[in-house]
């Protein structure tokens, strides 16, 4: 499949741009078995962004933070420029249970950790993977850090 041969769509009223057809990363390191080999997952991730995928899918909790840590690596190199980058936020592990948080100290602290892993210095769609229940939606979405 030629580059051009993927179609570009836009979300929301914002002017983000993605490809149609996204790659979503989280069974690269965990979930739907053991990991697997980071050198074939980066090349996984190159071969899809040089056919035409560039919305890259991911999220903090999975490994938990070794998925955003491998496509950090992945996007070295001049990569990050060619692609649209979505991650999430709202689940964490504690004492190997979910907790789902939406707080304003979590999200932002998760934000930071995010674009750390990825290395990175914007993300360009952070979105809520779980929506905490007693915080306000509103308290939650206002919060979320621009950068």
């Amino acid at each position: 499949m030629a580059a051009e041969a993927v179609k570009r769509i836009k979300l929301g009223s914002q002017g983000l741009e993605v490809s149609a057809q996204g790659l979503g990363c989280m069974s690269m390191s965990a979930v739907y078995g053991p990991p697997k080999p980071e050198e074939d997952m980066i090349a996984l991730i190159h071969h899809a962004i040089n056919t035409g995928v560039t919305f890259l899918d991911t999220s903090d909790v999975y490994g938990p933070h070794t998925n955003e840590i491998l496509l950090g690596k992945a996007l070295k190199g001049g990569v990050r420029e060619r692609v649209e980058l979505g991650t999430k936020f709202g689940s964490s592990l504690k004492d190997g249970k979910i907790e789902i948080r939406g707080d304003p100290a979590y999200v932002r602290a998760a934000c930071e950790a995010s674009l750390q892993r990825l290395g990175v210095d914007s993300i360009g769609l952070y979105y809520q993977h779980r929506v905490d229940t007693t915080i306000p939606i509103e308290i939650t979405v206002s919060l979320v850090p621009f950068y």
